[in-house]
């Protein structure tokens, strides 16, 4: 069996038994053409390493190797072993699954550097997984890019700007050394089960950071920034010493709130705390 000779998608979940779990975050995409535009997202894949997480049946790997990247694929859900065994059987030396947990795993041990991470996220864990790799101390990452699929409303925090209802700690983190972007919109109904929300793809490149915050220092200063957001920032800082003296230094006053602060103004207030 080649990957040209693989059964239908739809037909190998059935003969599995893989319907998609709540409790896992499933929800698999069939359109094989979506799914060879997601591969597409991070650029030319030939000879390259992708790291992927919750594969499920596959859908997304067979995409990813029919672009001719080198997958290594995370899955906790035991039933789709056997599903991606035949998949890496049809694809020798290209694919490697290992079966376990994504959040218990040593990205770059496994994959080594600058690779790609393309994943159509569960829902119950892509905003953690997402703060994870954007949080290392040694910066650039090991990853080269990001294309990660997640609920429309979460991909729009990842891009939102100052000022905007969605832009909170999650923009700011995203964005002090990296540049994401919306690359698809994915409808509900792409997906089976189709979920109550649409969907989208983000895709995250690595840049110079805004400023030589630590990790530790940004989040600990947005944390408390937007933790009461409806509050001005002189009573939302208060608990955290030096917080506000370092965004006055930054020229934001002490009435402003924390949605209309810039995402550099956060970095470097974090630079001055940290």
């Amino acid at each position: 069996m080649s990957l040209d000779t693989l059964p239908p998608l739809r037909e190998v979940i059935a003969r599995h038994g893989l319907a998609a779990k709540k409790s896992l975050g499933q929800n698999f995409l069939f359109d094989g053409n979506l799914l060879d535009r997601i591969a597409r997202v991070p650029g030319p894949l030939e000879g390259e390493t992708v790291y992927e997480v919750g594969p499920g049946p596959g859908g997304l790997t067979r995409a990813l190797l029919r672009a001719g990247a080198k997958v290594v694929a995370v899955e906790r859900d035991d039933r789709a072993l056997p599903a991606l065994a035949e998949l890496a059987a049809a694809a020798p030396a290209r694919l490697r699954v290992i079966a376990g947990d994504a959040m218990a795993q040593d990205e770059a041990a496994l994959c080594g550097q600058r690779v790609h991470i393309v994943a159509n996220l569960p829902y119950n864990i892509g905003t953690a997984l997402l703060v994870r790799w954007l949080g290392p101390e040694a910066w650039p990452p090991f990853w080269a890019s990001l294309t990660l699929m997640f609920q429309r409303e979460v991909a729009e925090r990842i891009v939102a700007a100052p000022g905007s209802g969605a832009y909170g700690r999650l923009a700011v983190l995203a964005q002090w050394r990296s540049v994401p972007r919306i690359a698809l919109h994915v409808p509900a109904r792409a997906f089976v089960p189709p979920p109550k929300v649409a969907s989208a793809v983000v895709h995250v490149v690595p840049s110079a950071p805004l400023s030589a915050a630590t990790p530790a220092a940004l989040t600990a200063l947005t944390a408390a920034g937007f933790g009461q957001r409806r509050k001005m920032l002189r009573a939302s800082l208060r608990a955290l010493p030096g917080a506000l003296e370092a965004l006055e230094a930054q020229g934001i006053k002490p009435e402003a709130r924390a949605e209309t602060v810039p995402v550099e103004a956060w970095a470097r207030a974090a630079a001055l705390l940290a």
